[in-house]
């Protein structure tokens, strides 16, 4: 899903969330030739209809107005804040990445395609009645609103961002068509401060929908593999979704600056395999929608993360040794007087121990992985 006009969302001079990384991500796909292995589509901006499948009306209204007038930006509503200060033409964008969501989810439902990616998407923290942490509108969660308006029983969100996937949870706390699979940074020391192993789903019916691994500050490939591995395999075995919707934020990655934790791109690349894989093992067809997220990193890490995503989703995986190609950085110095990258890896060969292996219960990775293995498995009749 990709059209030129996403880079319009723009918070401005300064901040993290540089559209910049777009651009070079999809010159880096074109480069390696990616675009000639996947039809590339651009949809149509999500209309007021869609967008209230997650989001209200006076909020939608709220964005509206303040993309007509930044100055009438209605801090009651998240908008006009630091994290998300007011732009003209703001309603616009954000729409056009959720309608590109949206339309990837109904291709994937119609059987148009068994895999889909929106890179320009993951905006993960936006609520339904207020912006949140460089997110307007929920394309992920507009995703699977709309894959369950079309007749989906289970559908599978796994976030893998360094920030918890909060927006998501809140869409689907009370739904138990949804499962929703988060790993990310420890709420206490880094934004949005929630996530908690604790926080599973609303009571009843929903309990056990939602999953949170909060990793602590500092985990790297060995520990963050293993709790990838630990915990979203065996759930998606049980839960059986008909889609799987992943997020791929690249800020968990070293060299990050808004974020504590030390993962490599090739740790990145390992876990968008194995989500590709649990799409064809358990979701039906193998329908896989993968969507961005942050990251910040904008010319070293985000590019070659997401490349490597296209890539693995048009079954025509880039080699990590390859090198990066020249012409891509040319345009990456003429954009950011830069260097970037000379090769599609971070020269690791990350490896971990799996959880069958047995545990230490003086780790603080594997007492994080208990903590969530205790909190959600036996809610969904498996052991710790």
């Amino acid at each position: 899903m990709w059209d030129e006009a996403v880079t319009a969302y723009d918070f401005g001079d300064g901040h993290p969330m540089d559209p910049v990384r777009l651009a070079l991500t999809m010159s880096l796909v074109r480069a390696f030739g990616l675009d000639r292995a996947v039809d590339t589509v651009a949809a149509r901006p999500a209309g007021d209809s869609t967008l209230r499948l997650v989001h209200r009306a006076d909020y939608i209204a709220a964005v509206r107005a303040a993309s007509a007038d930044p100055r009438t930006a209605d801090q009651a509503y998240g908008l006009g804040t630091t994290d998300d200060p007011a732009f003209a033409g703001m309603h616009e964008a954000s729409a056009l990445i959720a309608g590109q969501s949206v339309a990837a989810a109904e291709a994937l439902w119609r059987g148009d395609t068994a895999h889909a990616v929106n890179f320009a998407g993951g905006l993960h923290h936006a609520m339904a009645d207020s912006a949140a942490g460089f997110c307007i509108y929920n394309d992920a969660s507009l995703a699977i609103a709309r894959l369950l308006e079309l007749g989906a029983e289970r559908v599978a969100y796994v976030d893998v961002d360094v920030h918890h996937g909060d927006g998501v949870q809140a869409a689907f706390w009370g739904d138990p068509r949804v499962l929703t699979i988060s790993l990310h940074e420890h709420p206490r020391t880094l934004f949005p401060g929630t996530g908690r192993p604790e926080e599973t789903g609303a009571g009843g019916v929903a309990e056990g929908g939602a999953v949170n691994v909060a990793l602590p500050p500092g985990t790297a490939d060995e520990g963050w593999l293993r709790a990838f591995h630990a915990v979203v395999p065996e759930l998606l075995a049980d839960f059986r979704p008909q889609a799987l919707v992943t997020q791929h934020g690249a800020d968990t990655h070293f060299e990050d600056p808004l974020a504590h934790l030390a993962v490599s791109l090739d740790a990145q690349r390992l876990v968008q395999e194995a989500c590709h894989g649990l799409a064809h093992e358990h979701a039906e067809g193998g329908r896989w929608l993968a969507l961005g997220g942050g990251g910040y990193a904008i010319v070293d890490v985000v590019p070659r993360s997401w490349t490597h995503l296209v890539g693995i989703a048009a079954h025509a995986p880039v080699d990590p040794e390859a090198m990066v190609p020249q012409e891509w950085r040319d345009r990456v110095y003429a954009l950011t007087r830069q260097p970037g990258p000379r090769r599609m890896t971070d020269g690791r060969t990350p490896r971990w121990r799996d959880w069958d292996a047995g545990y230490d219960p003086a780790d603080r990775l594997d007492q994080a992985v208990l903590a969530t293995r205790r909190a959600v498995f036996p809610l969904r009749g498996l052991l710790p």
